[in-house]
């Protein structure tokens, strides 16, 4: 009995589960993957297209926190994983970040109410606004949290992780540099977070002045969207064969073992975060003090 106990313990793997807010930010990762429709609620109001590839479930939840929120509560309650990673586009606070750069920060906090969550591994202070942020708001949120890209879901993934005692990440990449100043879209998007591109295609076309701006938006966008998945992949390459050498429950002797060595989920993240870095030479893993010493040298 204690033997099969033990073999079961060993051969769970957590799986990672990924809260995307589009599926034009994560396209180029999920496009082999299988697909299934999840529905959430009593009679299930809200469909999602939950899309699986070995170990690893993702799901595009929408734009904004309460989308973000609804998307991870019903996917942990889906496939149980052992980690819950918010991955997508974010605007540069930090004027050395370029398009395509990818972070993973520290911490993360929600400029609604001020809460902080530190991820336990990374570099510099991700802040997620309510609304799409415009070039002056961004000069506002880069001073009052000392942060160097802002995005709209990873505050509320990271609050629905940790309710249901999950494990946290952010793989965030920079699709707007900290001088551009992002159109209008929040009038685009509904309330469950979907954002409606004919209307804003349409809105577009009408507005000559517009069209630079939304070429050049498209044109980050497909430059970032490459960037994030080429680091979703290794992230999670790294993450499964960690997982598969030092799997969380352990034997007695192990587990005696393992308290000696001092080792953590902080230690984990932390080499998991150098060989992501060492791996994805297409993007740049930014502390932000590091940005602010490169300024200083241009200067």
């Amino acid at each position: 009995m204690q033997t099969v106990m033990s073999e079961c313990m060993f051969k769970s793997m957590p799986k990672i589960a990924i809260v995307a807010a589009m599926e034009r930010e994560v396209s180029p990762l999920i496009r082999s993957w299988k697909v299934r429709t999840l529905y959430q609620g009593e009679h299930a109001l809200r469909r999602y297209r939950l899309f699986e590839s070995g170990e690893t479930a993702l799901i595009c939840g929408g734009i904004g926190a309460e989308a973000a929120r609804r998307a991870t509560e019903a996917l942990i309650q889906e496939v149980n994983p052992g980690r819950v990673i918010s991955v997508g586009f974010a605007g540069a606070l930090d004027a050395s970040l370029q398009i395509g750069d990818v972070l993973m920060p520290r911490h993360v906090i929600n400029s609604a109410d001020g809460v902080r969550t530190d991820v336990g591994a990374g570099d510099g202070v991700l802040v997620s606004s309510a609304n799409v942020v415009g070039k002056d708001q961004k000069l506002r949120f880069a001073k009052a949290y000392a942060a160097v890209a802002v995005d709209m879901e990873a505050a509320a993934v990271a609050q629905g992780a940790q309710a249901r005692g999950v494990e946290f990440g952010v793989i965030k990449v920079i699709s707007d540099a900290s001088n551009f100043n992002m159109p209008a879209l929040d009038r685009f998007v509904t309330a469950d977070g979907t954002f409606r591109s004919v209307n804003f295609a349409a809105h577009v076309a009408l507005r000559p002045w517009l069209w630079q701006t939304a070429i050049a938006l498209a044109r980050n966008s497909s430059k970032a969207s490459r960037a994030l998945c080429q680091a979703i992949s290794s992230y999670i390459e790294s993450y499964l064969e960690r997982e598969t050498r030092g799997p969380r429950i352990l034997p007695r002797e192990a587990s005696r073992e393992a308290l000696t060595t001092n080792s953590s989920v902080d230690e984990f993240d932390s080499a998991a975060t150098q060989e992501f870095a060492g791996a994805h030479t297409a993007a740049a893993l930014v502390p932000h003090t590091q940005s602010k010493g490169k300024q200083q040298e241009n200067r």
